[in-house]
């Protein structure tokens, strides 16, 4: 599994709940853990196919306990709420990353519709 973008650098900041990860390119990416964890790549918040995504609720103090290397294409990220069945692929930190103001208020605006507010 190839990727057109790797990342140089990655650094969790538990404090501040993000990941932060530079990739060969120069981008830098800071990514909230509760971004990253509204945006799992599993299964279980995607679903199995178009449509099926399971809207995540109550993430904002979501943190992750645990960075997990898979082979040299990606990552599986534990987070402290038991989730850890994602594995994000470089490239799909990488689009995370860079479209992460439009995902954002997409899930933003999903969570209003559904009725849901985000606690401060």
């Amino acid at each position: 599994m190839s990727s057109a973008h790797k990342p140089t650098d990655i650094n969790l900041h538990q404090k501040s709940r993000v990941l932060e990860i530079v990739f060969d390119d120069g981008s830098c990416f800071e990514l909230p853990c509760e971004y990253l964890r509204v945006y799992s790549p599993s299964a279980e918040v995607q679903g199995h196919g178009p449509g099926q995504e399971t809207l995540q609720v109550g993430k904002e103090n979501v943190n992750i306990s645990d960075i997990k290397p898979v082979g040299n294409y990606a990552i599986q990220l534990d987070f402290d709420d038991g989730h850890n069945t994602g594995i994000y692929s470089w490239d799909t930190l990488y689009v995370l990353g860079r479209d992460r103001e439009s995902l954002w208020a997409k899930y933003l605006e999903r969570l209003e519709t559904a009725g849901h507010q985000r606690k401060a």
